[in-house]
């Protein structure tokens, strides 16, 4: 996202625990500078981290950003979180004079990289004006879903029970198939163009078929992603066994360590308990 801000003509400060991510970004345009140096003069923060904990830190923690905002700029919140936890960021924002729009993402990596992510967004018409440069720069597609935070993050659960119930889906059929004598090379040629496919099917498939593992989106992810979809059903006094039984194949493959491994990697559970061997692997 900060690259594509870089080519949208922006001056953009990237900031990353990976300091390799941060000497790489500077490398390529990005300028330097300390956060408590350089808050006061910016028009917008865009944080993407992996929940809610970690949100509130980056704004409110020590050292925290907000303090450090001028009146009016904004912040886009982009990590999958609760909509009551997005509605109090947005409150204590606001007592600083600060902006928030509720702006989890869908897209992954790549586009992320290419500026064509979609962005599931809520939050008052000053802070959509506001945030309108790094929108355009970055989205290819923006849904305005409220007038105040909370139901950017609601649509960003539903989305999320869709994609992990698929990406589990996606694996217990590929193994079933295995069990048949379909090789996962045949089930990729065959299933895309069959009314059984889905989206992360489609793109999550092919890397259990290149036994590549490299996390563009981690098992660990939906442990946390599908336990806020369960929080919020519950909340909500609402049934949702689909999502409970995605979230424990995918617990089971963290707690058999691959946890920090790409969320295809759930289909070495289904391999292991029927003694299969996936690509890769033999």
């Amino acid at each position: 996202m900060a690259a594509s801000l870089l080519r949208g003509g922006h001056e953009v400060h990237g900031f990353d625990v990976n300091a390799k991510a941060t000497e790489r970004f500077r490398a390529s345009g990005g300028s330097s500078g300390e956060m408590a140096q350089i808050a006061g003069a910016l028009d917008a923060v865009v944080v993407v981290v992996l929940n809610a904990p970690q949100t509130e830190t980056v704004l409110f923690g020590e050292g925290g950003v907000v303090a450090g905002l001028s009146s009016g700029s904004v912040v886009l919140a982009c990590a999958t979180v609760p909509p009551e936890f997005a509605r109090r960021m947005e409150a204590q924002c606001a007592e600083a004079g600060v902006l928030y729009i509720d702006a989890p993402i869908s897209g992954g990596s790549v586009k992320a990289a290419a500026g064509k992510l979609s962005v599931l967004a809520s939050g008052a018409p000053e802070a959509f004006e506001a945030a309108a440069p790094v929108l355009e720069a970055c989205a290819e597609t923006v849904f305005r879903l409220g007038d105040a935070a909370g139901a950017g993050s609601a649509m960003k659960a539903v989305n999320q029970l869709l994609a992990g119930v698929h990406i589990a889906a996606m694996a217990e059929a590929m193994t079933f198939g295995m069990t048949q004598g379909i090789s996962p090379e045949d089930f990729v040629k065959v299933i895309p163009l069959c009314a059984g496919t889905s989206w992360m099917l489609e793109n999550r498939a092919p890397h259990i078929v290149d036994g590549d593992y490299t996390p563009r989106s981690a098992v660990d992810i939906w442990s946390k992603d599908l336990g806020i979809v369960l929080d919020i059903a519950r909340g909500a006094k609402f049934g949702a066994p689909l999502t409970a039984a995605a979230l424990q194949q995918f617990v089971a493959a963290s707690g058999s360590g691959f946890g920090r491994e790409d969320d295809a990697a759930v289909a070495k559970v289904y391999a292991r308990n029927a003694g299969l061997t996936l690509p890769g692997d033999e």
